[in-house]
């Protein structure tokens, strides 16, 4: 029997995601100036507000009053009528040195022996029903947000958008997991004052309907294209009058919106939040290492969908366990639990092992605390750093090495492909 299935995504002037960029944005600044900073730091935004909390140990000193206000004017939060613009809004530091008896439980005197930052256990997920190897409803949410982004930044077909927005896709599948159709599209824009309320939601609707959807349709492949037609279910702003939003509107928090930056709810979730967080901590880097496992198994055909879970104790170098659930679509004569014991002789999941082949030690994380962590585009890029006393660093980084297929070949051997 077919069934639906849901995800959302939230824009980067959602609140909670832009305590993430500010938090992932502070990783950026120590990591590009002590590729050794150890950081863990939390982010709170609300009307005319930011305080910035947590742990540091690092070589470097920041400006992290400017690098909270430049984020949060980047966004597009410029304006004092949102109640919280990048310019007057006041900035709290309450971040302090990090706590030895943690450090001592990480750092070894040989790299490779690096303990976990945490116990806790961790999950990759993949799947071919996208080119990215993302679930579909997930994938087509943060592309309705991106592309929003995109007219706002415009201001050109949409003039009275803000910053603050949220999108929900419903997916029909077959019995056999297959997409069939798109069942309903829901879009919530934050947007400028309008003089007449009815006006302003049929404006607002008529806008999402025939300048986004088609900007956003043109951007998929012709299998997903196929999925769209005159029956989807649009709920746009549906509770109407949707002016104020952003920090004003609701209280901000980094790390809240895990589900979003993983896998819409697809796969599992070992509850850790990433935004924040050097790649010592296991939260953060066996997620992206077990998303690299998942995607090459699923790229080398030894199956359709997978899940990859991996698990840690605090200051112990090797994982406790690795776990493999390929929901019974493996192409190959192996027990999931055969899978896991390969996987575990193909990748190396010591901490320090996958931050090197990750290169987790960059400046990188900025790009990944918007329109989520999984699915996006490997690619080299330049960026550059300044301290209060005006050393600047230009730096070429990788962004999304866990994207990666470059472990197909090896996959391919060890299962006989």
């Amino acid at each position: 029997m077919s069934y639906l299935f849901t995800s959302e995504s939230v824009s980067e002037g959602h609140p909670d995601k832009i305590a993430d960029q500010i938090s992932d944005a502070l990783i950026d600044n120590f990591l590009a100036f002590d590729k050794d900073s150890k950081v863990a730091c939390e982010t709170l935004v609300t009307t005319g507000q930011v305080i910035l909390a947590g742990e540091v140990k690092s070589h470097t000193y920041l400006d992290v009053q400017k690098i909270a206000r430049d984020v949060i004017n980047k966004i597009g939060y410029t304006k004092g009528e949102y109640m919280f613009d990048g310019n007057s809004c006041g900035v709290l530091s309450a971040i302090h040195e990090q706590s030895d008896d943690i450090n001592r439980g990480v750092d070894r005197a040989s790299k490779e022996e690096q303990g976990a930052g945490d116990q806790g256990m961790m999950f990759g997920y993949a799947t071919k029903e996208t080119n990215n190897y993302m679930p579909l409803a997930l994938d087509l949410s943060h592309v309705i947000l991106k592309e929003l982004a995109v007219l706002r930044r415009e201001n050109k077909d949409i003039t009275y958008l803000r910053p603050d927005s949220k999108a929900q896709v419903t997916i029909e599948y077959s019995d056999d997991n297959i997409p069939q159709r798109i069942e309903a599209i829901v879009v919530s824009t934050q947007h400028d004052e309008f003089d007449e309320d009815e006006a302003m939601l049929e404006k607002i609707r008529t806008d999402i309907k025939n300048i986004l959807i088609p900007r956003v349709v043109a951007q998929l492949p012709k299998r997903n294209q196929e999925l769209f037609n005159d029956d989807i279910k649009y709920h746009i702003n549906p509770t109407g009058k949707f002016v104020i939003g952003g920090p004003h509107g609701d209280t901000g928090l980094t790390g809240r919106k895990i589900i979003v930056d993983t896998y819409g709810g697809k796969g599992a979730h070992g509850g850790g939040a990433f935004s924040g967080k050097d790649p010592s901590k296991v939260d953060r880097s066996a997620a992206y290492a077990t998303r690299h496992i998942a995607k090459n198994l699923v790229a080398a055909g030894v199956c359709d969908e997978v899940l990859v879970q991996v698990s840690y104790a605090i200051g112990v170098v090797e994982p406790m366990g690795i776990f493999v659930d390929t929901y019974g679509t493996k192409n190959l004569a192996l027990s999931d639990g055969e899978i896991a014991k390969k996987v575990s002789e193909i990748f190396d999941m010591r901490p320090a092992a996958i931050e090197e082949r990750l290169k987790l030690r960059q400046p990188i994380y900025s790009e990944t605390a918007a329109y989520g962590h999984m699915g996006r585009d490997n690619e080299i890029v330049t960026k550059t750093f300044s301290q209060p006393n005006g050393e600047t660093v230009t730096l070429d980084v990788e962004l999304f090495t866990w994207e990666k297929l470059d472990y197909i070949d090896q996959v391919k051997e060890a299962f006989g492909l």
